[in-house]
């Protein structure tokens, strides 16, 4: 009973500001409880129905049902606009005139790139056009190698002598400049992986702007013939430069132009979807059933290039009713949401960790030192020993080291 009242005079001696203080530190704590929220509160996966794929040749295709565990939505969520912030920092180093050259950017397809990865194997093997920057990301090219790459630094993942359309790392073949060539390099590889023996599978991806190639049409013959394990994989963005598919193709059917060989259509801005069908034409190949064509159906926001601004041959309304409707990220967002795998403060810390990390590559991508100019000549050959390259005359010699 003492206790009780030495209490009550204490309070009453301290006045109102003590009470309110304390007041305040319970309801701050009550504020921080509530808005940790418990990691046990969220469902640990959930199941979602994805597009039907439309099929060539095929009595079946890949399910269209789809479960993604909350780990992997986190996971494609944080890829995605990694690979979003990454080409707008890349919109903002040119503009600088900080890159130079050729760049065509990557946002508004990140489904395409993610969806694919979560479907192979590190060891399967990849080879597209020169709208390469999301898919060398994927492949397990760090961010700051991938800018510096862009700036055309010395701690670039190519040491800075490739540029935008030229990176690579292991099983990751570029990146390549000519329209259409990657696709017959692509059924080489998928050769070697069948002449090897090795249960790998390689993806040649290409645009529908280089669809009517004849090259990609030789290929698709021996690639049937020899039964190559090889997913032909074209990414559809409706614009082939600045020409619309319709004006460009007799047929838009893209995933049926190897006849002979099964083709599926695919919603590509549904990542689950993309990620569903590649699983089901992996197992294809595997099996040694051969090759099989993809369409991806995807669009681009950015125009063809940096120099294309994109709104000559498309509306800036079109532009929106996409990014409104069918965005990649927005779509995987929405559905983390609302089926409990995530909350809005979760993702929106991704968000904040993800600009931080695009940021601190952009200086170290605009800080690190060019390459020398004695290593010009360096890496023309894998495996040979060193020898000389002319230079721009007779007299000029670089050493060229592996």
């Amino acid at each position: 009973m003492r206790k009780m009242l030495l209490a009550a005079f204490s309070r009453v001696l301290q006045g109102p500001a003590a009470a309110t203080a304390a007041a305040a530190g319970r309801t701050a704590s009550r504020v921080m409880v509530a808005s940790s929220r418990n990691y046990a509160d969220f469902a640990s996966e959930a199941t979602f129905e994805v597009k039907k794929c439309d099929l060539h040749r095929l009595e079946e295709g890949p399910s269209t049902t789809a479960v993604m565990t909350r780990d992997e939505g986190l996971q494609y969520y944080k890829t995605m606009q990694t690979i979003r912030r990454m080409e707008l920092k890349s919109d903002q180093l040119y503009k600088q005139k900080i890159i130079r050259g050729f760049c065509h950017l990557y946002d508004g397809q990140e489904a395409c790139c993610v969806g694919i990865e979560a479907a192979i194997k590190p060891t399967d093997h990849l080879i597209t056009a020169y709208r390469a920057h999301g898919f060398t990301y994927t492949r397990g090219v760090p961010v700051r190698e991938i800018l510096a790459e862009l700036t055309g630094r010395k701690g670039g993942c190519a040491k800075g002598k490739g540029g935008s359309m030229h990176m690579y790392t292991k099983n990751f073949y570029g990146g390549n400049g000519i329209v259409g060539a990657q696709v017959p390099l692509g059924a080489g590889i998928a050769l070697a992986c069948k002449y090897f023996g090795r249960n790998e599978i390689c993806l040649a991806l290409y645009g529908d702007g280089a669809a009517n190639q004849g090259q990609i049409f030789e290929t698709y013959n021996m690639a049937a013939l020899w039964k190559l394990p090889c997913i032909f994989v074209c990414e559809n963005n409706r614009y082939g430069m600045g020409t619309s598919v319709e004006r460009a193709a007799a047929s838009t059917d893209y995933y049926k132009r190897g006849d002979y060989i099964p083709g599926l259509r695919v919603d590509g801005m549904d990542v689950l979807c993309v990620r569903e069908a590649v699983k089901f034409a992996a197992e294809h190949c595997r099996s040694g059933k051969g090759p099989i064509v993809m369409e991806l159906q995807t669009y681009r926001y950015h125009g063809h290039s940096m120099s294309d601004p994109g709104i000559s041959y498309r509306t800036r309304e079109e532009i929106q009713e996409v990014r409104s409707k069918s965005d990649p990220i927005t779509m995987l967002k929405d559905r983390m949401v609302n089926n409990n795998l995530a909350s809005v403060e979760e993702l929106k810390e991704i968000d904040v960790a993800v600009r931080k990390e695009i940021e601190e590559a952009a200086q170290f991508a605009t800080t690190d030192p060019e390459p020398p100019l004695e290593e010009l000549g360096h890496h023309i050959y894998y495996n040979e020993p060193p020898f000389e390259v002319r230079g721009p005359n007779q007299w000029i010699r670089y050493k060229s080291v592996n």
